[in-house]
């Protein structure tokens, strides 16, 4: 009797472990990797930005940002740095000259190439956040290289300025439920935006005015402004836009200070 009492006992043990192995194992497969490209539709008259909604149901999901609180008036002010194109120390200055607060998304790449500007930054009390080591479209690889290409950079720059990065952008703004709920397993926060314009084409430089009234026309209030640090354009108006937007009665903040 005593001797069936434990077989059955192990084979019930075996069956509980069978059953949560495969509870983890339903759970991963399904997260979808449908590719997503994140979007939205300009606000009229300052109103709030209408986002994709498919894709920020998924955001919303897993606790990443979009889009700040619509009774406040503030503007989150964020950069994506792929390469350096020689104007980051130009924006730094105003930055650093109307005390605003800014986000600055790096590469593998810009990390190695423009260390010093990355130190600046750190030392300005800016945000560094993760735009992963080579820019890769993210559902289109495997989880072990997505951590890879998030975790390397992470390491590298800790090593280098002893800063850990919490917050992340996908490259291309292409991303996945799966994407999306690796880089929160990571400790990371997800960052989208609800404005931007053309600034990152280089063909489209020597747009001034354009490119000033394209921020000014859309900010709103939560609004989470994707710049790219790469655009003379955005180097040349940053300093009317932050004196424009304030006399508009917005107040810039950091990511560290977001309101939901």
């Amino acid at each position: 009797m005593k001797e069936k009492i434990v077989r059955h006992s192990f084979v019930f043990g075996l069956l509980l472990a069978c059953i949560f192995q495969f509870s983890l194992y339903s759970q991963a497969t399904t997260l979808s990797n449908e590719l997503l490209a994140w979007g939205f539709k300009r606000g009229e008259n300052h109103e709030q930005a209408i986002l994709d909604t498919k894709s920020e149901n998924v955001i919303k999901k897993y606790n990443g940002i979009s889009l700040g609180n619509k009774e406040k008036a503030n503007i989150y002010l964020t950069f994506d740095c792929g390469y350096e194109g020689g104007y980051t120390e130009s924006i730094l200055n105003v930055l650093e000259k109307y005390d605003v607060k800014a986000t600055f998304f790096i590469t593998g790449h810009y990390l190695n190439s423009a260390s010093d500007l990355v130190k600046k930054m750190i030392e300005d009390g800016h945000i560094v956040g993760n735009h992963t080591v080579n820019h890769k479209c993210l559902p289109n690889i495997s989880d072990d290289e997505i951590e890879n290409e998030i975790m390397k950079l992470h390491n590298s720059l800790y090593e280098k300025f002893g800063y850990e990065m919490k917050f992340f952008r996908p490259p291309k703004g292409e991303f996945s439920e799966r994407v999306i709920k690796q880089v929160q397993d990571l400790n990371y926060i997800t960052v989208m935006w609800s404005s931007a314009y053309d600034d990152w084409d280089d063909s489209k430089q020597g747009r001034v005015e354009y490119g000033k009234k394209k921020v000014l026309d859309n900010l709103h209030n939560g609004c989470v402004l994707l710049l790219h640090s790469t655009s003379k354009d955005n180097a040349q108006i940053l300093e009317e836009v932050i004196i424009e937007a304030r006399n508009m009665g917005y107040e810039f903040k950091s990511l560290n200070e977001f309101e939901k």
